[in-house]
């Protein structure tokens, strides 16, 4: 492979703290990386450095991060930096750039045999594994109209990132009442998942870094294959995450870790903030860079920022400025209540948009999903553009059909697809058949019943051999015609169109694996659907206003940002069967704060409502404390309620 060395020009574009990022290469480094202040830049940098500089052949340079959006970007602008030194791609020649859960579907793949599973092994997304708790529930003698399902879902999955097992968790417990049940259910739960020969989402990476952990031979091999790491966003990592990343660095320690412990919001899904505040710790001879500059925002907004989050004590001192000068004032919002609210931020993107404002450039964020219901009622009736981040496009019950009929003709084994498509749509199958089968009694059922399977497993044959020879294209579009969906859902005068022209969407997506290897790009196809986050939905790429939550928004950008709600309760939220919040979550709640306002680029508007209806009541509400945080000469305030920055007072009947 021919190397060129990293340009002057590339290295002028650094500035000193990412340019000091870049050449320590040797050795532990945390770059702790304030928002907006081109960490993805600094990476990508750092690898072109290790290939070009340093002569570190790429394949063995891994690069992990948490989304298959930001992973796809890194990607993309780590093979366009190698291309423009004239160091071309090709296949086994190129760093790891993945997720953290891809990895571990990478790991898992290539030692299959010694974890006893097959090469397509079937992904629980999260509906999969509901229904396999339920199962599991109804095994271990548990009411599932008792004891929620998605709770004990929730439990098992906390606990596998803490790299608990169901055999350990067991031991942990005693006899607490509570944590017996979620034991008994996980017990069966796992019994389900051999039984189909499938994982879980956590098990992708519980799996993988117990090999690894357990294993000396595979592990010394990934120790081997990647000489140098790099973690994005280790701010939140879990125990799992944080496990297998000291797994594959060894003895070498070369691993780049970046994060923000500003931007750390997950910790209710097993993130650990610890894993970066104790970084040097675990690493003694670790190097510290501090990236305080920011490319995205004015330094109102960064102002405004740094006020808010200096609060907090779970931290490590940074403060953001920009060259980007003062840009203009946050404007404060008082409404009367949520439809005003609602009707004020519709009204300002509708202006932003008139002016000139890319309709995808505005984003709305808000603390809670109920919110959204207001929003989008007033977007609908003022005819301006919005898309709602919410269902993803693999959620969507004709995408799971299609895909589950795919991954159950490579996987037969797996009777959660197996039971998903059996009747969809309806072939006259009854539950007793299907537990007739499920119990191996298929011999006993009726000559009609056994004809009937015999089609299906025709069907099954058909599309194996469509999957396993054709283009994935081709194999999408034969499930969607020979399984009868095209013609059921034509009959459909409701959705059937909509949702019609969302199978022929997923035939589309399917094209981009065409060039694959055969068998290859099924495996992709089937895979990133499995692996595909919320954000996913994004490469969608409507035109229109985003409304999300400020969880959905981390990582991403936009000219315009709307924060609503901003109330006591609400942003900072309470949690309804609790009193007080705890300080750790005071604080969290301030850091997804800090990370909605660094979201914006030219201009933050921060609303909220006198009055607010929750749950059919009408509730008088007090401003954030969040808002009182920001200098009042940041601040532009407007609103019907407000005289002479006094509030006035509202009287309800």
């Amino acid at each position: 492979m021919q190397h060129q060395k990293m340009t002057t020009t590339e290295y002028e574009k650094l500035n000193e703290k990412q340019k000091i990022a870049v050449i320590t290469t040797e050795g532990p480094l945390l770059i702790l990386a304030g928002a907006g202040a081109g960490k993805t830049k600094t990476i990508t940098h750092r690898i072109l450095h290790l290939i070009a500089d340093k002569k570190v052949p790429p394949e063995q340079i891994l690069a992990v991060t948490f989304t298959n959006k930001a992973a796809r970007e890194m990607r993309d602008r780590v093979e366009n930096l190698l291309r423009a030194h004239h160091i071309e791609k090709s296949r086994g020649t190129m760093p790891l750039v993945t997720t953290f859960h891809s990895l571990g579907v990478y790991i898992i793949k290539e030692n299959a045999t010694l974890l006893d599973l097959p090469k397509y092994f079937s992904i629980f997304d999260k509906g999969d594994g509901k229904r396999a708790i339920k199962e599991a529930m109804e095994k271990a003698g548990v009411n599932s109209l008792v004891m929620e399902p998605g709770k004990i879902q929730g439990i098992i999955s906390k606990e596998k990132g803490k790299m608990q097992t169901a055999s350990s968790y067991r031991e942990l417990i005693g006899n607490e009442y509570f944590p017996r049940i979620v034991s008994s259910v996980w017990t069966e739960y796992e019994k389900i998942l051999a039984r189909e020969k499938a994982l879980d989402f956590d098990d992708l990476l519980l799996v993988s870094t117990r090999l690894l952990k357990e294993n000396k031979t595979v592990r010394e091999m990934y120790q081997k294959r990647f000489s140098y790491i790099h973690i994005d966003e280790y701010q939140d990592t879990n125990t799992v995450q944080y496990e297998l990343s000291r797994l594959i660095a060894g003895e070498k320690k070369n691993v780049c870790v970046v994060g923000d412990i500003d931007q750390n919001i997950y910790t209710w899904r097993g993130a650990n903030i610890q894993n970066i505040l104790n970084f040097e710790k675990d690493y003694p001879n670790a190097k510290i860079i501090l990236l305080e500059e920011n490319y995205r925002s004015t330094q109102t907004i960064l102002s405004a920022a740094n006020q808010v989050i200096a609060k907090n004590e779970i931290r490590k001192e940074k403060n953001l400025f920009t060259k980007n000068g003062e840009g203009e004032k946050i404007t404060v919002y008082q409404s009367y209540d949520e439809a005003d609210e609602a009707s004020f931020i519709a009204s300002e993107c509708k202006k932003l948009i008139a002016e000139g404002t890319k309709p995808e450039g505005i984003a709305v964020l808000y603390r809670a999903n109920f919110q959204s219901r207001a929003l989008e009622e007033i977007f609908l009736a003022l005819n301006v553009p919005y898309q709602l981040l919410g269902t993803r496009f693999f959620e969507r019950e004709e995408v799971k059909d299609t895909l589950s009929y795919l991954r159950f003709a490579l996987n037969p084994e797996s009777l959660s697809d197996f039971a998903r498509i059996l009747n969809k749509p309806a072939r006259g199958i009854g539950k007793v058949t299907l537990a007739k089968i499920f119990e191996g009694k298929e011999s006993e059922l009726s000559e009609v019943m056994k004809t009937k399977m015999k089609d299906f497993r025709n069907l099954v044959e058909e599309i194996k051999y469509a999957a396993e020879n054709s283009k994935p294209s081709v194999a999408v579009k034969t499930v969607i015609q020979r399984s009868g969906l095209e013609e059921y859902l034509k009959k459909d005068a409701a959705e059937g169109e909509e949702r019609l022209e969302n199978l022929r969407e997923l035939v589309s997506l399917a094209t981009k694996y065409d060039n694959l290897a055969q068998g290859y790009g099924m495996e992709k196809l089937l895979e990133e659907a499995s692996l595909a986050s919320d954000q996913d939905s994004l490469t969608e790429e409507k035109m229109g206003v985003k409304l999300m939550t400020v969880h959905a928004a981390k990582g991403l950008e936009f000219e315009y940002v709307f924060i609503c709600g901003l109330e006591q309760d609400l942003f900072p939220h309470k949690k309804l069967d609790e009193e007080s919040v705890t300080r750790e979550e005071a604080e969290e709640e301030r850091r997804l704060f800090y990370v909605a306002l660094t979201r914006a680029k030219k201009k933050v508007y921060l609303t909220h409502a006198s009055i607010r209806t929750i749950f059919g009541g009408k509730n008088v509400s007090v401003p954030s404390e969040f808002i009182t945080d920001i200098d009042e000469g940041l601040i532009h305030e407007i609103g019907a309620e407000r005289e002479k920055g006094r509030v006035k007072t509202i009287y309800l009947d």
